[in-house]
């Protein structure tokens, strides 16, 4: 099993690959902030500093904590697991039971420390950024609604949605998830920025993936996508990027997690970016049949149980044009895996455990690839580049 840190520190060079070219602020001067925009201590390309000194060092001794756990510790604690296996006479590679796995690994200090750290490392990442915006909630609050009417580009929330339980599990141990915490998006971005090793403070990775999503080999007239949806966007850095990369192409952001969207809309409007937002659920997008010309998602589909992945497959099926493109990017799908060791198990384990992924094991027995055929696509895992785990996810919608 993949885990967070291998996932971005794999793909960090992809940006590059992918032709990422990021805007700076210089280009955000072309358009002023809107009115009430807070910049307390400046920007470094297209990210805004953190308003204090102490709280960037302690974000900066995060991520190189995120390094020794997620590498260190990891490769310390699969060498630790390999022994206790052995010193039972018993192999810990080819899918060993997860009841023997568990049952070895309950009492051992190596393992629960590598545990303990990764969790007080996550728990720290979000709580440090959570402390500073609630020492002045009004301030951030009046940010964000200072640019909810602020253009370019549009909001949509809906306070009123009655909201699935599926989304409101606090994943990743985020506190009040992605639908709870009126300042989540703040939480989220600092802190994910975290998950990515300082490789990813100028969007570069979602932009890398932005620039590497197909196009429809059936192209509208002008040769160019009108219309592009990014689902489960959370805070919209693919989805500005999907704008940056076809400027005249009309691109909305969906996320379930109104905060989230918020947010998103706030620093594509600072940034200059003409980005359409709404709060709106995957599975029930409420766009009419056949208007994108291509839907993607990044790392979403292991985020929900799987009967609302398959929900969103045929959702996003309905949406698109014939010809169009459905691209997911997530980690693989559960075929052609390998036969994962006893330390990949229980690194599984605790992460869906004690990090609050709760529909792993669900999404690695989801045949992705198969839902997609069967809800109508052109199906191939042929996609333009390496993707995130062993399978390349490409959808055609039949002309």
């Amino acid at each position: 099993m993949l885990d967070r840190r291998t996932l971005f520190s794999a793909f960090t060079g992809l940006a590059t690959a992918a032709g990422s070219v990021f805007g700076s602020r210089d280009a955000k001067a072309a358009q002023p902030s809107f009115k009430g925009d807070l910049d307390p201590r400046g920007t470094v390309g297209r990210l805004e500093r953190l308003p204090t000194l102490d709280l960037e060092s302690q974000q900066d001794f995060l991520t190189g904590f995120r390094t020794v756990t997620g590498r260190g510790f990891r490769r310390t604690g699969s060498k630790r697991m390999a022994a206790l296996f052995e010193a039972e006479g018993l192999d810990p590679y080819g899918d060993p039971p997860m009841e023997t796995i568990l049952k070895i690994a309950e009492k051992d200090h190596i393992l629960g420390m590598h545990c303990r750290t990764w969790v007080s490392m996550q728990q720290l990442t979000w709580s440090t950024v959570q402390e500073l915006v609630y020492r002045d909630p009004d301030k951030y609050l009046a940010e964000l609604e200072a640019a909810d009417d602020a253009g370019p580009g549009t909001l949509e929330l809906n306070p009123d949605m009655n909201l699935p339980d599926h989304v409101k599990h606090e994943i990743h141990i985020m506190p009040g998830g992605y639908v709870g915490d009126p300042l989540g998006g703040y939480v989220f971005h600092y802190g994910t920025n975290n998950f990515y090793g300082g490789n990813n403070d100028q969007d570069e990775i979602h932009i890398g993936f932005a620039n590497a999503v197909p196009v429809p080999s059936t192209p509208q007239p002008d040769g160019r996508p009108l219309r592009i949806l990014d689902v489960g966007c959370t805070i919209g850095q693919m989805t500005v990027g999907l704008k940056e990369r076809f400027p005249d192409a009309e691109v909305w952001g969906i996320d379930a997690g109104g905060p989230m969207v918020r947010y998103g809309h706030m620093r594509a409007a600072d940034l200059g970016v003409d980005v359409n937002f709404a709060q709106r659920l995957a599975e029930d997008t409420q766009f009419e049949d056949g208007y994108f010309d291509i839907v993607t998602s990044y790392i979403l589909h292991h985020e929900m149980p799987a009967e609302i992945s398959r929900q969103t497959v045929k959702e996003s099926f309905r949406i698109l044009r014939p010809g169009g493109v459905f691209f997911p990017i997530d980690f693989y799908t559960g075929e052609n895996k390998p036969s994962p060791s006893a330390a990949q198990k229980y690194r599984h384990w605790w992460d869906h455990r004690w990090n609050n992924e709760v529909w792993w094991d669900e999404y690695d027995d989801l045949d992705l690839l198969g839902e997609m055929k069967s809800a109508g696509f052109d199906a191939t895992e042929d996609g333009p580049a390496a993707w995130i785990g062993r399978t390349n996810l490409l959808g055609i919608k039949p002309a």
